[in-house]
């Protein structure tokens, strides 16, 4: 296997994890269980500060394991009492019934404080904890595992040079749609089976789960509600049944992309379902799947984790290439596909993770589907159409301007209304 290969497989394992709830309560949770662990005790006192995307997203959405409670202040009590860091994003997996009664009781007595955080990172998350005459502080940029610093008594115990993420990202910036295309289709099965098997399995789980019980605003369940039960129509249903159940507290993990579950859900579920419903081979299911979130983390490298821009829009472009895939298209039909859909719901806004989530993901997968259908009969928007480019490589690069810098006014204004102010 070349370099290129390893480095693109390297991208699926690195991205590609397992996460128990929403990925913005998680982080903060995690960030409180590691705090606690410095400490060494249970805080008498714990300051939380987090940017303006931090608490848009964690604003509406359920804490998982705490049945119905939601907030930063959840998180954060839940993750210092009862968290387990070396599990990161699954940090809350170990929370017991009777942690979740003490949160309750804890919520509101003054013990955590939450303070906005004023800067140019839009992941940006720093706990302070003290308590039996000690301090500690974790401090994660960028990445939600990505702790940059971490200090006891003011002692600095770690502190990263540079930014690894960023780094990261501009990297995969140099990715193609042709070169991935060439990894999914020639990369050993074996090794795309290996970084892949848990993205099917577990998110499958939860979007049926979604279908079985009434959760959220159930978008997958309204959707399969009319009789139509093709397998394009599955597929749209099971992507949206997954949000309905992790927006609204549901406890089973979900296999993220680009570390939101929502994308990780997007960028899989609408493939593994069609590729299931038309009897597909397990082969092609796979190579579809590793050119979908290969598709979506591309262009996120160009938007960051967060943003005013809405992710499922990079994760539905991502699933209608795989659907593409599936489909016997090839790299000129693939590369039509991404353009028509990100063309088409590039304006779709992020103002937060909640319920409603589940619809936009329909809306985008099903603008995936367009896009295909349209790809496929030889129409793609063309050169000068709003900000499609040259080409599709050209493309994804605008938008993800656009997105990042772009829409930096558009965030705040966001959150200035959510907030009330």
């Amino acid at each position: 296997m070349t370099q290129l290969h390893q480095d693109y497989l390297e991208a699926l394992r690195r991205e590609l994890v397992p996460a128990l709830g929403c990925t913005e309560p998680i982080a903060i949770a995690y960030a409180a269980a590691r705090a606690r662990a410095l400490l060494g005790c249970f805080p008498e006192h714990m300051t939380v500060s987090c940017s303006g995307n931090i608490i848009k997203n964690v604003k509406g959405v359920i804490v998982p394991t705490t049945g119905d409670l939601r907030g930063i202040d959840t998180s954060a009590l839940l993750g210092a009492l009862a968290g387990d860091p070396e599990r990161k994003m699954e940090v809350l997996s170990t929370v017991k019934p009777e942690d979740v009664e003490r949160v309750r009781a804890l919520r509101g007595t003054g013990v955590c404080t939450v303070k906005p955080l004023l800067g140019t990172a839009n992941l940006h998350i720093i706990v302070e904890v003290e308590g039996q005459g000690h301090t500690a502080l974790v401090e994660i940029v960028d990445a939600h595992t990505n702790i940059v610093r971490e200090e006891r008594d003011g002692e600095v115990l770690f502190r990263a040079e540079g930014s690894a993420v960023q780094k990261e990202q501009a990297r995969r910036q140099q990715m193609t749609v042709a070169q991935i295309y060439d990894f999914a289709c020639t990369a050993p099965l074996e090794e795309l089976k290996a970084v892949l098997k848990d993205q099917v399995e577990y998110n499958l789980t939860i979007a049926e789960e979604g279908l079985r019980r009434d959760y959220g605003v159930g978008v997958g369940r309204t959707l399969l509600s009319g009789g139509e039960q093709d397998a394009r129509r599955k597929a749209v249903a099971y992507a949206a049944a997954g949000s309905d159940a992790r927006m609204s507290g549901c406890v089973l993990p979900v296999v993220v992309n680009s570390g939101s579950g929502n994308q990780g859900m997007t960028v899989s579920l609408p493939v593994i379902v069609y590729a299931r419903e038309m009897g597909m081979e397990e082969e092609r299911l796979y190579r579809a799947l590793a050119l979908s979130n290969l598709v979506a983390i591309y262009q996120k490298s160009f938007l960051g984790e967060l943003s005013a821009y809405c992710g499922v829009v990079s994760a539905a472009c991502g699933s209608a290439a795989g659907l593409a895939y599936l489909c016997g298209e090839g790299l000129e039909v693939i590369s039509d596909t991404i353009i028509n859909t990100i063309a088409n719901v590039s304006g779709m806004v992020c103002d937060g993770a909640k319920p409603s989530c589940a619809a936009k993901i329909a809306t985008a997968v099903e603008a995936g589907f367009l896009g295909l259908d349209m790809a496929r009969r030889g129409h793609v928007f063309h050169e000068g159409e709003g900000l499609v480019q040259r080409d599709v490589d050209a493309t994804i690069a605008a938008f993800g301007r656009m997105g990042r810098e772009g829409m930096r006014s558009t965030d705040r204004e966001i959150l200035s209304i959510m907030v009330g102010e």
